[in-house]
This record gives structure tokens, sequence and C-alpha cells, in this order.
């Protein structure tokens, strides 16, 4: 039986009777398997006690202790009595059998309503793995503690250290599915006590024997990508999120996706590991499906991280496509002009259709003169030149930001004024391939493009290789197959992307054959 084998039986056999709990209970069951704390949030009466016993029931026979916090909670109901025959010995000590300092696996109910006496000597006894009682330092066997609460911590209660010790946080709500429900209501009450079979119960020395193999598992590439992302967008909606992850959580979490790792048969991480920080990120319910979304996106935009960098590969295929565009064709319309004195000038052959003054005639006159190039842009009028340069006077233009001029005549000839419209000659437009141009140049520009479509093929027959791979070792009983697509999503926008570029090299050589 493999591992990955062996832990889906052991969370289906944990998991009978429980509904809608499908990745509640593997998650804390990882955590535990990872000597991590988990905090389950959600009203009362979600059977959050219930996931805990279950998840001890998953060990063999261990030490397990419970309790209901409340604000009138004493140290002695969590971390034993005071020892009378030590006090007549003039020593505080205290009697820890069958209290939290002995246990393997504890549940403290709504947590963060204990004394502040309690939740330091816990915060001590959970960081350094310690109980400090009277003058001699217990050493704790505690694997995993679960502790549940219908709130989060508030803030500036001293509470944040602690909080940041529950490494996976995991929301437990109230049955949704009509049929679930109806099938609990329907059904005897499910009980803490079950049979896990012995060839898949954890015995202690395994649990040392993994934890010291979880630790060789290596964070892929793919998975650093993913970490980096999410770490990025934290920190720039840090004002409205509020969502601050201590490099401590990183690094636990980071153990985290390890052990899932480990479980699977891998030795190294890849994106349906990732998907577990939706677990360990967030800090409220006001954060938490916002968390769950960044981490969503970065594992779905991700990809693989090919050997080739991507970004570069796009930066170098439109440098080509503007050089291309550049050395073929025209990038604006070219106007036919003439130099005057070193500027350039065009030149307006224009008739002039007026009126007399006393018959009330058409007549027409036509004049040849010179406008300024660098007006076309401007909406100034203006006075245009004759073929020496002298500006005429009795004319005024103004360009209409269309291209085209409106020239202005005044005292034709001691008659009524009158206007007409020029448009500069065209000699060749915007985007029209060029007569003459270097072939040299043209040549050299294809074999890049060559160059680059093959290494966009290799990059992509390595993507669709590790596709095929992936999909084999994606399965996950930590994760569901749903919240797998959302990594393959990712994978196959990828590969889509990549099938699209190759096409638009085909498009750059064909611009180059034009």
């Amino acid at each position: 039986m493999s591992l990955q084998t062996r832990i889906k039986k052991l969370i289906d056999q944990i998991s009978v009777g429980m509904h809608e709990r499908e990745e509640i209970i593997p998650v804390a069951l990882l955590g535990a398997l990872t000597g991590q704390n988990t905090f389950l949030y959600g009203p009362p009466g979600t059977a959050k006690s219930l996931i805990s016993r279950r998840i001890a029931k998953a060990f063999d026979n261990p030490p397990y202790f419970e309790y209901l916090m409340n604000r009138f909670s004493t140290p002695e109901e969590v971390f034993g009595p005071v020892s009378i025959k030590a006090l007549k010995e003039d020593q505080y000590t205290r009697k820890t059998e069958n209290y939290l300092p002995k246990a393997e696996f504890a549940f403290l109910d709504e947590i963060w309503k204990s004394s502040p006496a309690i939740l330091n000597s816990l915060l001590t006894l959970i960081n350094e793995g310690i109980f400090k009682n009277g003058q001699e330092l217990e050493k704790t066997p505690l694997k995993a503690l679960i502790a549940a609460s219908n709130e989060t911590p508030e803030e500036n209660q001293g509470l944040d250290a602690l909080y940041d010790r529950f490494i996976i946080r995991l929301m437990v709500g109230p049955i949704e599915i009509k049929e679930n429900f109806e099938s609990l209501i329907s059904s005897k009450p499910t009980l803490a006590e079950i049979k896990v079979a012995d060839e898949v119960v954890i015995k202690n020395n395994e649990w040392t024997s993994w934890l010291k193999k979880i630790d060789t598992v290596e964070l892929s590439q793919d998975t650093l990508t993913i970490i980096h992302l999410i770490r990025k967008e934290l920190s720039e909606q840090f004002e409205e999120l509020g969502v601050y992850v201590s490099d401590r959580r990183w690094q636990k979490a980071a153990q985290l996706l390890k052990a899932s790792a480990f479980f699977n048969n891998r030795m190294v991480t890849n994106h349906s590991d990732t998907l577990l920080l939706r677990y360990c990120l967030w800090t409220t319910e006001a954060n938490r499906e916002e968390v769950e979304r960044i981490v969503n996106t970065a594992i779905e935009e991700s990809g693989f991280s090919p050997e080739v960098s991507l970004a570069e590969l796009d930066r170098k295929k439109d440098e080509l496509d503007k050089e291309i565009n550049v050395e073929v064709f025209y990038q604006n319309d070219v106007y036919e002009t003439h130099n005057i004195k070193g500027k350039d000038y065009y030149k307006a052959k224009i008739t002039f259709r007026y009126k007399t003054g006393y018959y009330n005639d058409n007549k027409e006159t036509t004049r040849t003169f010179y406008i300024p190039v660098s007006k076309m842009k401007s909406r100034e009028a203006f006075k245009p030149l004759d073929s020496n340069g002298n500006e005429l006077t009795g004319y005024t233009c103004t360009f209409d930001g269309q291209g085209s001029c409106d020239v202005k005549i005044t005292g034709l000839e001691g008659r009524y004024d009158s206007e007409a419209h020029f448009t500069p000659k065209i000699l060749c437009s915007k985007g029209q391939k060029k007569q003459n141009v270097n072939s040299r140049l043209i040549d050299a520009l294809k074999n890049e493009v060559k160059e680059l479509k093959q290494t966009l093929r290799i990059t992509l027959e390595l993507c669709e290789a590790k596709q095929s791979e992936y999909m084999a070792n994606l399965y996950s009983p930590f994760v569901s197959e749903q919240s797998c697509n959302i990594a393959l999503n990712g994978i196959n926008q990828q590969i889509s992307d990549l099938k699209l570029r190759i096409k638009d090299c085909d498009r750059l050589k064909g611009l180059c054959s034009a």
C-alpha cells in the first residue's frame, strides 16, 4: 500500500458520518501529521469538537485532552491542580497527568474566552514545547493542538502571537446541501468513537520518522513563483485587507506544502499543494474569501515555471514586431512636400470662386502658395508663403485637425471675401509597404523570428510533457478535484498562450515576406 493510498483510507475511515467536511478533516489531519496547530472557525453546533476527536483517532491511542474555555476558567482546569503534597514541602507543582501538559492531542473550545494567565502559559507550551511546572521544565509531547471559536481574536488584546501559532485556519459552517442535512437529522448521532484499521492507524515511531523525511522535500520553482505572486498581491492590498503574514507563518505554511507532497509520494511540491495556502493566510472573516481568491488567482495565472523566461520571449517578440514594421512599412502618411530655405512646405494650388460686387456674377481665380508642414497638427491660424518664402497678406490658413486646411482670402480684387479647402497630396499611406527595403536586414529579422519560434516550440513541448506528468500527480486527498481544476486551468491557459505566440511568429514571418 502506497503512503498516499494509506492516508486516503485513513481519511475515509475517520470521516464516516461527517457531512460536508471533505476538505476540513483531511487538512486538519495533515496539520496533525506535520505537527501544526489548527483553528476551527464557525458557529456553535458544527461538529468542531467531533472533528478534533476524529483526528486524534487517526493515531495509535494518544493521550487526549479537551476543554471548553470560558472567562472563569482557571489554570488548574487546563494544566492540572496544584499538588497539596508538594505544597507541604514548600514547592509549587501541578499534577499534570491527564491534563494538557501530558497530552499528545488537545482540543480547546472557545479559546479566546479564556483568561490571560491560561493563554500566556499556552503560548509558551506551543512555542517552546515545554511547560514550567514549579521549578521544573517539563517537555510536552503535544503533537497538535486544535482550537475552536465562533470569532477571531479582537485587535489590541495581546493575542496576535498566539493566533499566529495556528498555521491552519478552517471555516466550519453549517451543512448546506439539502440531502446531507436530511441524512443528518434522520440518522443516529455521529459518534467520536470509530474503529480505525490497524493497517492505516499512525504509530508514534512512524510520525517521528515522517517528520524527518518531510524536511527533505523540495519546494518546486512553480511553488516559489506562486508564493511570490501571493506575497506581492497581499502587500499591494494591505491597506484594504490588513493581512500580515509573518516570516514564521510562511515557513510553517511551506512545511505544510512539503508534507502534502510527501504523503502524495512526491519529493517535490506541485500546484495542488499550494492550494493549501488558502487555509494558512487569512486572519478574519472579513478577508477570508478575498485571500482565498488571491491564492486561487496566483495558482491559475502562474502555470509552469519554464526554463526560459516567457516575459523575456514576449519582450523579444514585441521588439521584432516593432522593428519589422518600421523597416517594411510606412509608420505615417508620406506627403508631397517642397523645401524652401531648409523647411518643408505643402504646395497648394487653389481655385477660389466668388461673386462680383456689382452684377453678382460668378468668377474664379487660381492662386499658388506654400503651407508649412509644421502647422498641420496645429489649429492656429497662420499666413501662407510664396515660392520665395515671403508671407502672403490677405490669406488666412487653418488646419482642421483631420489633415485638411481651410484657406480664406479677403478683399479679392476689391470684391467679396472667398474661401477654399486644401488637402495635402499623400504619396505613401501609413501601413503601405516601402519600395526600397533593406533585404539583408529583413533576412536577419527572419532568422531571429525563426529562432524565437523554435524556442517557443521547445517550451511548448516541455509544458505539454509536464502537463501529462502533472495530471497524473495532481490528485491529492487533501484537496478536492474541483480545486485541482484551478491549477489545471492555469496550466491549460499557459499552453494555449504558447500556441498563440507561435502563431504570432508566423504572422511576423509573413510581414517580412510581404
